[in-house]
């Protein structure tokens, strides 16, 4: 076995060892994937780092996608930037320049110099030889047209393993009002919730203001699909009813209307494909002056909140967090990573408030910082989820994509004939 493997296999030790004796999860498994000894070999892999995009989380997936190319370990993979500007181009970027350019996310930015990229154009254009031949992407792409289903299923078609959830995982865990009626329908326990029309709102706007009026205040108001609390308002009087209404829906054609739950903000990181393992959870404690954990409470306010990890929970408690966390990531199809949030009422119960399938990799995110504390440093966490992108593409691709009627009689059972 190559140094590089023996390497993977001790982090998995490792991980699923501790996840096994300490947090009552089955081990990591190590992924029964030949195409991971095949490329991984004696050379390193070239793993496209995708970040930037055009949805409103912009900023903080060029942070995260500085960490994750900080994470990869130079002697196996050979980090190779791909920057989406504002107006869609994907730009080759420069890992030295990335990785210099730091602080506030209000001033990160795409290189516009960088040569122009493409993934599926011919292997002899100019474009495409730009970017060479990736053995798998790390798509480190925040909200719409990232992580809602959209790049999922352009790397599908190129037929490119990447990290995350596939198409259908990616596109309910976006958007809010379909992962919250899965998990509901699943018997997993949610916050009550409405869904607003952009539509609906226009034609008969008393009408859906008496609904919401029906839940009180305090109240949030959401985008459905969307991250990063962008767009999100905390309402206090029904006179500002409108007002997020109108914030919402300059983001989405659908709003999502919460009550607001008094009790703390628990998260869990998930990692893994068929069997996947839960982190320890972690607590955040919100001091900003919104009130709730908001953009600039999360991202330009270093004393905006405080994480508490591990979060201090009975034994209990932390075992029911693990365990809804891994049902709701099987619930909702998800694969590679995730991280889920919940709240935690003062009476006990624990409500998932929503699962975010390609978490921010920052200073300052839960998900890496939750493996950390478990016993997994980014370096070997980068890994792994590679290695599971690259078991999950294995697996599907030896699936058929062609069906004949002579295969289908020469299967059928003996008894059928």
């Amino acid at each position: 076995m190559s140094p590089a493997l023996l390497h993977a296999a001790a982090v998995r030790e490792r991980a699923g060892a501790y996840a096994a004796t300490i947090h009552h999860n089955p081990p990591v498994p190590a992924p029964d994937c030949p195409l991971v000894s095949q490329v991984m070999g004696n050379r390193r892999l070239r793993i496209g780092v995708l970040f930037g995009g055009r949805s409103a989380e912009h900023e903080v997936s060029i942070l995260s996608a500085r960490n994750v190319i900080a994470a990869l370990d130079p002697d196996r993979f050979e980090a190779v930037p791909i920057g989406i500007a504002r107006d869609g181009r994907w730009l080759l970027q420069s890992t030295q320049r990335l990785l210099r350019d730091k602080g506030d996310p209000r001033l990160a930015q795409i290189d516009a110099a960088g040569p122009d990229v493409s993934l599926v154009a011919p292997a002899d254009s100019a474009a495409r030889s730009a970017v060479g031949k990736l053995d798998a992407i790390f798509p480190v792409l925040h909200g719409t047209q990232g992580e809602d289903g959209a790049m999922q299923g352009l790397l599908e078609l190129a037929g490119i393993p990447y990290v995350g959830a596939g198409v259908l995982g990616s596109a309910v865990g976006m958007d809010k009002d379909v992962m919250k009626r899965l998990l509901r329908d699943a018997g997993i326990p949610v916050a009550r919730f409405m869904v607003v029309r952009r539509s609906d709102f226009r034609r008969d706007p008393a009408a859906m203001l008496r609904q919401i009026e029906s839940f009180g205040c305090p109240l949030f108001i959401k985008p459905a699909n969307l991250g990063s609390s962008v767009g999100i308002s905390r309402v206090i009087s029904h006179g500002q009813l409108l007002g997020a209404l109108e914030t919402a829906f300059g983001y989405d054609l659908k709003a999502v209307v919460e009550e607001a739950v008094a009790g703390r903000e628990i998260e869990c990181s998930v990692l893994g494909n068929d069997a996947p393992v839960a982190s320890i959870p972690g607590e955040i404690v919100v001091t900003h002056a919104d009130g709730f954990y908001s953009y600039d409470a999360k991202y330009l306010d270093d004393y905006g909140t405080t994480l508490k990890i591990p979060a201090p929970l009975h034994d209990a408690t932390t075992r029911q967090v693990q365990q809804l966390a891994l049902d709701t990531f099987r619930t909702l199809e998800c694969s590679g990573l995730a991280r889920v949030d919940f709240f935690l009422r003062r009476d006990g119960q624990l409500l998932v408030n929503e699962i975010n399938t390609l978490p921010g990799f920052t200073a300052i995110s839960m998900y890496p910082k939750l493996w950390a504390a478990s016993g997994m440093a980014p370096q070997e966490l980068v890994a792994r989820l590679i290695e599971l992108a690259i078991e999950r593409h294995e697996h599907r691709s030896g699936l058929r994509s062609v069906f004949s009627l002579r295969t289908a009689r020469s299967e059928r059972p003996l008894q059928a004939l």
